[in-house]
């Protein structure tokens, strides 16, 4: 077992699994990467190289930690990691994509979305904060593709570029910073305006015919959220994501039924018993599972089946990594309630390709696969003996 944490991005760690005959299956984690790795190596490493049937099912039962099991911590992150890179390998061995393995595509392509983040989206710490968006100052040197600040100070414009792009959709989050100053408790009149602002000039751009999606990142109370989603309404936005946190499902229950805006949300619910009381619940319209904070994709995959008995379709989340990216879509494909899947072009032309290759395609606003065994994503040759990087190995 290897574990690779390039320093372009510090909250992002690769895991490698290689076999006897030379097969390398990858996994990855986003977020701690270095409390999920010193997981890895001493905890994971023992069961999973000693394992007789190192399958994803046998091993998502075997790892399944007495400890930590109720949210996403480093060792279902670091599980989630293991778990992936077996389905890597399972491919590889089958000669069939993963959405082969999940029962097979239902679709051949499906709708994106863009997160509008910069390049420096979340790198620095694990806060969902404003002093974590990575937004360059003003003195340094311009990067392409900064959608983050490009939504704050001149939203048209970039919905006008994305529009044209042929992306049908876009994610911007306009409140975060009102709710960083009341704890979201509250959003007071002036700070409700700023946002407004936001969301008025694309709607004034490119009107309805572009799908808008605001992110709440579950900062909310639910009398603030009421707030917002009423001041939304008049947008028609396509969802709003997380307007409380996803435990909070008794009053994400009361605020579904006082607002007529759709509600997605589940990023941060980690698997089956995470998502159980959400969907049976009717709080939520949209289920966003994260791949790797939900528990792996073998724990994915029972999520997506669970929302689909509730006719709630499934729009997974990724701001988190390259591999991931694939995993999603893949289990997007195979899904008959897979909706729409989010991408984040300035990790898709910054450092998710100076990483990796294989990524999924994207071509006319929709993503799909190769037909490459396993996810398709590999490293760059020679990145994980680069010195850009660093390396654990923990040997069998």
């Amino acid at each position: 077992m290897e574990t690779i944490r390039p320093r372009i991005q510090p909250n992002l760690m690769f895991l490698r699994l290689h076999t006897d005959d030379g097969r390398i299956g990858l996994g990855e984690s986003f977020f701690g990467a270095r409390a999920v790795e010193a997981y890895i190596h001493e905890s994971a490493a023992e069961v999973v190289l000693q394992a007789e049937d190192p399958t994803p099912e046998a091993m998502a039962l075997a790892l399944t930690p007495y400890l930590g099991f109720q949210g996403a911590g480093a060792e279902v992150r670091g599980n989630a990691a293991v778990d992936l890179a077996l389905w890597d390998l399972l491919g590889q061995y089958a000669g069939l994509p993963l959405a082969a393995l999940l029962g097979g595509p239902v679709r051949t392509s499906v709708p994106i979305y863009n997160t509008c983040a910069g390049p420096g989206y979340i790198g620095s710490s694990t806060r969902q904060r404003s002093d974590n968006w990575g937004i360059p100052d003003a003195a340094d040197e311009q990067r392409p593709y900064e959608d983050l600040e490009a939504f704050m100070t001149r939203p048209a414009a970039l919905a006008r570029e994305l529009f044209d792009e042929g992306i049908g959709g876009l994610k911007v989050w306009p409140f975060d910073q009102a709710a960083e100053a009341t704890g979201g408790l509250t959003i007071g009149p002036d700070d409700l305006q700023r946002g407004l602002a936001v969301i008025e000039a694309i709607r004034s751009e490119v009107g309805m015919d572009m799908n808008l999606m605001v992110e709440l990142h579950g900062l909310w109370s639910r009398r603030a959220a009421t707030t917002i989603m009423e001041a939304l309404t008049p947008y028609r936005p396509y969802w709003v994501e997380d307007p409380m946190r996803s435990d909070a499902v008794d009053a994400l229950q009361v605020l579904a039924s006082s607002v007529d805006v759709p509600i997605a949300c589940g990023e941060t619910a980690v698997g089956r018993r995470g998502f159980a009381t959400l969907v049976q619940s009717g709080a939520i319209d949209v289920a966003t599972l994260d791949v790797q904070w939900t528990g792996g994709l073998t724990e994915a995959r029972k999520v997506a089946s669970l929302a689909d008995t509730y006719g709630i379709p499934i729009a997974p989340h990724d701001c988190t990594g390259p591999a991931s990216l694939a995993a999603c879509t893949h289990l997007t494909l195979a899904s008959p309630n897979g909706l729409i899947q989010e991408t984040v072009r300035a990790f898709l032309r910054t450092w998710y390709t100076d990483l990796v290759e294989g990524l999924p395609e994207i071509a006319d606003g929709r993503i799909t696969i190769s037909d490459a065994p396993g996810h398709g994503v590999r490293l760059r040759p020679g990145l994980a003996e680069s010195d850009t990087v660093e390396r654990i190995i923990t040997r069998r």
